[in-house]
């Protein structure tokens, strides 16, 4: 014997039905109260978050600069020298012009290119008067220019002020 199948079926009601579908969802007033809170959380964490952000580019630079200040010391083992001030920081990745120089250059120094400063700039290159004494080393900081103060300020290495 076969059994028969019960379904169960909801009485239709229409004005249950659209009175539901009226209701199903979220009103604007509750959208903008949840935008509004968004809103002042990101106000209060925002500024927190860009001075962190701020503070580890200056980090980056400065780990930046300790890296192509031991470069160039490895290059000066080789060379017995530092770069000149047209040679600048590009020794370290392409061979000096000088055929007695080429000789003993053993770079690339680097693993790649010159890196540029956290801001996009170049990093400046200043041999040192006495050309034995450690060359400097710097980056402009976020402004660009030189001087500054905070995280505006410049972050050098080596000889000079």
């Amino acid at each position: 014997m076969k059994r028969a199948r019960l379904r169960w079926v909801r009485p239709v009601n229409k004005s249950w039905n659209a009175r539901r579908r009226r209701e199903a969802g979220y009103s604007l007033l509750e959208v903008l109260i949840v935008l509004t809170i968004i809103a002042l959380i990101a106000a209060l964490v925002g500024p927190r978050l860009m001075a962190q952000l701020d503070r580890s580019k200056v980090k980056a630079a400065q780990i930046q600069i300790e890296t192509l200040a031991a470069a160039l010391d490895e290059m000066r083992i080789d060379l017995q020298r530092y770069p000149t001030a047209q040679e600048g920081l590009e020794l370290l990745v392409s061979p000096p012009a000088a055929e007695a120089d080429r000789a003993v250059w053993q770079g690339p120094y680097l693993s790649a290119t010159v890196p540029a400063d956290p801001w996009g700039a170049k990093y400046l290159y200043e041999p040192a008067p006495s050309g034995i004494d450690r060359p400097r080393i710097l980056s402009l900081g976020a402004d660009g220019k030189e001087g500054g103060t905070g995280l505006e300020a410049d972050i050098p290495h080596g000889a000079g002020p």
